[in-house]
């Protein structure tokens, strides 16, 4: 008799389990269909990134796997070229498109952060694979985005890693805002 329990037991266990995965995919389902996203590239923005940033950390404290993130900034073109709104925007898109094809999809996080800045956290990359794929994407940039009037742009692409490592800082937007910091001033 014990063991019609055991089995009615062990069956209640697994439809809790089914019923736990199915709530997880349909929390996930919706977070994807909320999220707010930059209306031009189509990225998230920069306090949906944020919040990923410090959730990433808190992932990273607990299975002790490092992430970096990759900062790209586009610098001179608005200022020293005289662009329409229209062309700056064609720009932008193919910026997006650009990195969109180096960074792993479901996996890394990509934000527009300021009008020429973008970010890219990617989970499990050392500061080693994430200075490599930077260089892949300035490379990227710089050979497929087209201007217009033959005029020119800077790229610009810093990198940073989160480690268990590294040192200890009150919180997680903390780490953040240095992680960020570490990349703006590595941007070359």
């Amino acid at each position: 008799m014990w063991y019609f329990t055991w089995i009615l037991g062990l069956l209640l266990a697994c439809s809790l389990g089914i019923i736990n995965v199915l709530r997880l995919e349909a929390q996930e389902t919706w977070d994807k269909e909320h999220i707010p996203l930059d209306p031009l590239t189509h990225l998230i923005t920069k306090h949906t990134m944020l919040g990923r940033l410090k959730e990433k950390v808190e992932n990273s404290k607990r299975n002790g796997l490092p992430f970096s993130i990759l900062f790209i900034s586009l610098k001179s073109f608005k200022t020293t070229n005289d662009l329409h709104d229209y062309e700056i925007e064609a720009i932008l898109r193919s910026v997006v498109d650009c990195f969109k094809e180096d960074i792993r999809p479901g996996i890394d996080i990509a934000a527009k952060i300021d009008d020429y800045d973008f970010l890219i956290a990617m989970p499990g990359f050392t500061l080693k694979r994430a200075e490599e794929i930077a260089a892949l994407v300035k490379i990227e940039i710089l050979t497929s985005v087209k201007l217009p009037r033959k005029l020119v742009f800077e790229v610009l692409a810093g990198v940073a890693e989160y480690s268990t490592n590294s040192e200890k800082f009150a919180s997680s937007a903390l780490e953040v805002d240095h992680l960020i910091n570490i990349a703006v001033n590595n941007s070359c």
